[in-house]
């Protein structure tokens, strides 16, 4: 943890912290942002499997948010990593992810991360790549989803990217 990241807390999101992510999604320009009630869903029902950064004062500064795979419970599936832009290049989407993966292996065995990146999304291909590389694990891509399969119009594919097994 660097001395950026000493002043933060990470733990579960609540309810409450809802609208802060969908806030957090929203300016982030890149995700996809989801409707405001399922940020708040979110944060009820997947909590324990997703993270939430704090900045001193107790408010969300960042998330992971993510689920285990039902067909695949020692997957666990990253739907979402932000960080608000004022936090942003200080390691704490990373931290947030090794956290979230840490407590999930204990918790629930997980040992594989999944997770998508549209082709050209940097900053994620670099965060989910140095992820793998810090825990020894390999690091599979396909196209998951391709263009051609969003009804909602243009899209670019989503890659899945599936690291594990986790070793450390």
């Amino acid at each position: 943890m660097t001395a950026a990241q000493a002043d933060l807390q990470i733990d579960r999101p609540t309810v409450a912290d809802g609208a802060a992510l969908w806030r957090i999604a929203k300016d982030s320009k890149v995700l996809d942002l989801n409707s405001s009630y399922s940020y708040l869903l979110w944060c009820r029902d997947f909590a324990a499997t997703s993270a939430v950064a704090r900045d001193e004062r107790g408010e969300p500064i960042g998330f992971v948010s993510g689920y285990l795979r039902p067909d695949s419970p020692r997957t666990l599936l990253v739907w979402q990593v932000a960080v608000d832009a004022s936090y942003r290049g200080r390691g704490l989407a990373a931290a947030l992810l090794d956290g979230l993966a840490a407590r999930t292996a204990e918790e629930h065995g997980v040992d594989t991360v999944e997770t998508t990146i549209t082709p050209g999304n940097t900053a994620s291909e670099r965060l989910f790549t140095a992820f793998a590389e810090r825990h020894g694990a390999l690091l599979e891509r396909e196209v998951l989803f391709d263009a051609g399969q969003f009804p909602d119009g243009p899209h670019d594919p989503e890659v899945l990217y599936r690291i594990g097994p986790l070793t450390r």
